[in-house]
């Protein structure tokens, strides 16, 4: 049912170094691309464990798949190219659409109405990135009581500039 494959050490021509990437596909998935779409747009460019972790408590059926996929992604990234899953981060992922299943319903006077069963194919790429240390944001400082007293009550610079006008 589920296709994997793998593409590996792709040099990038426009910074000259060389970044390894691990390739996952799923084949024939019997859900409509648009819906599977809605939940691919949430991981696209996510730290694949991130990724993992949004899409095991997303309500829609789609995130089932997908999380298979990028986990099989994250499988061949470590298997076959030896990457830390730590470093890994959905560079790609997208949805295309399959063979549909037409399927005919009965209705009433001998008519029959078409009924498109959708499938999609579903491909991650996965690529890894340096393991930076997330970057501290300083604590926020606490204004004094004092410092917002005196800024409720002075002036504007607009409403200076006027006042000194108006006594001009």
């Amino acid at each position: 049912m589920a296709e994997t494959s793998q593409d590996a050490g792709v040099a990038d021509p426009g910074t000259g170094s060389e970044t390894t990437r691990a390739l996952a596909r799923a084949r024939h998935i019997r859900m409509s691309p648009r819906k599977v779409r809605r939940v691919v747009d949430l991981v696209r460019g996510q730290r694949a464990l991130d990724a993992l972790t949004l899409l095991k408590f997303d309500p829609h059926a789609a995130s089932e798949p997908v999380y298979k996929v990028i986990a099989s992604a994250i499988a061949n990234a470590e298997n076959n190219e030896r990457l830390d899953p730590d470093s890994l981060l959905v560079s790609e992922i997208f949805v295309d659409e399959g063979p549909t299943l037409k399927r005919f319903r009965p209705r009433a006077q001998g008519r029959a109405y078409r009924i498109r069963k959708r499938t999609c194919h579903i491909t991650v790429v996965v690529e890894s990135v340096a393991t930076a240390a997330p970057a501290r944001k300083a604590p926020a400082r606490k204004a004094s009581p004092n410092s917002q007293s005196v800024r409720r009550n002075e002036p504007s610079k607009a409403a200076a500039e006027a006042a000194e006008e108006e006594t001009e």
